[in-house]
């Protein structure tokens, strides 16, 4: 089939100089990556890869309760492994 259709991009000229080089390294241009890269998407149905948030809500509230606990002067701290133990221990 011919390439009739051209698609134009804007991208940050640092990452556009890091991407050719990395296809340059695989031997291919820009344009057969974008071309790979959406005949994968197709064959997919979607994004060849995952794409999804860096941190999902409940790993961001674990953070926020972590970062609570941490500034909280009433929580027992532990210097040690075999403290923690017994502080376990202790609550049976």
């Amino acid at each position: 089939m011919a390439k009739t259709e051209t698609l134009h991009i804007r991208v940050e000229p640092e990452i556009k100089l890091q991407a050719e080089e990395t296809f340059r390294d695989l031997g291919i241009t820009t344009a057969d990556a974008v071309n790979i890269f959406l005949h994968k998407a197709i064959y997919t149905g979607g994004f060849p890869f995952d794409v999804r948030k860096e941190y999902n809500r409940e790993t961001i509230e674990a953070i926020k309760e972590a970062k609570r606990i941490a500034r909280d002067p009433n929580v027992k701290r532990y210097n040690t492994m075999e403290e923690i133990i017994a502080g376990l221990n202790a609550d049976d």
